[in-house]
């Protein structure tokens, strides 16, 4: 499992989301199955875990554990399957780990990264109709500007989607090559990869709908928690990592809190770690994906 994926934060996460040896746990990331294998190292014979991932190559990483239950979806409809698996009156923790796996990164035909010459793809869901490439010739100029500087905060983003415009008029743009060639003159000097995994970020973002999914996600998964239950996230980019944070705060991705009669909050969450936890050097040097990484924690509130 740690050729496809190195798990991050491992035990400062499933620390935090394991209070009972036999409670029922959701990954809603499941990838290369490292947060749910120590998930599992931590339960008892009557603990459960239920899986989720809607990458066909992360199920192919199952763990055969016959406490644990792994579904193909999009983590948006965990509340459905919690209570389509019997867990009415919810659950004991749910854990995210929002990073794009190593494998989907490094497997070149998957069009993740610009390490590589390969179609335009990014989808996480292979099954999914629409690819990166699709948004690049068929969005408005000012819907791939939108998406650039919001997804990506990419600086230039104007004068870039002017220039993906402009190139996919002589030719449609469907790999990784041919988007470089096209953006190729708005490229900073000596920061040309770090400019490019912002644009790659804003594509891949829009291609899987991930800031919706994750918006559908906090609230079911919320909604998913018993009281005292936890919620453990880990974030690698500014824009997750806000909507987690206003989330828990406030109930919503907006962070407008709302109060009762009596004044107090109507948030599901309350904070556990007012400050995100952040990896240690040892495992940064070890993994350099890590060096982003975010994690909080959140308890449900008693009803």
């Amino acid at each position: 499992m740690s050729e496809y994926h190195t798990s991050v934060l491992l035990d400062e996460s499933v620390s935090a989301l394991v209070g009972s040896v036999d409670g029922v746990y959701a990954d809603a990331t499941f990838g290369g199955g490292g947060h749910t294998a120590a998930i599992l190292s931590r339960l008892s014979k009557s603990g459960r875990v239920l899986a989720f991932d809607r990458d066909m190559d992360a199920i192919g990483n199952r763990i055969d554990d016959s406490r644990l239950t792994l579904i193909r979806s999009d983590f948006r409809w965990i509340h459905n399957h919690v209570l389509h698996q019997g867990h009415k009156d919810g659950i004991d923790g749910v854990l995210a780990d929002l990073g794009v796996s190593s494998h989907q990164f490094d497997t070149a035909e998957r069009g993740f990264s610009f390490r590589y010459e390969a179609p335009l793809d990014m989808r996480m869901n292979q099954e999914a109709e629409r690819t990166a490439a699709d948004i690049i010739n068929s969005y408005e100029q000012e819907e791939l500007e939108k998406i650039l500087r919001l997804y990506g905060e990419v600086d230039n983003s104007r004068r870039l989607a002017q220039m993906i415009c402009k190139a996919r008029e002589l030719s449609p743009i469907e790999t990784t090559g041919q988007l470089g060639k096209a953006i190729e003159s708005a490229l900073p000097k000596f920061a040309e990869h770090k400019f490019l995994a912002k644009v790659y970020q804003a594509l891949r973002i829009e291609v899987n709908q991930e800031m919706r999914s994750l918006e559908k996600f906090l609230s079911g998964a919320a909604a998913s928690l018993k009281p005292g239950g936890k919620l453990v996230v880990i974030t690698y980019h500014s824009l997750e990592d806000r909507m987690v944070k206003n989330f828990i705060k406030a109930g919503n991705i907006e962070g407008k809190v709302e109060k009762d009669f009596f004044g107090n909050s109507k948030a599901p969450l309350k904070a556990v770690n007012r400050k995100p936890i952040l990896p240690q050097e040892s495992e940064i040097a070890a993994n350099t994906r890590a060096r982003s990484a975010k994690l909080r924690i959140a308890e449900k509130e008693e009803e």
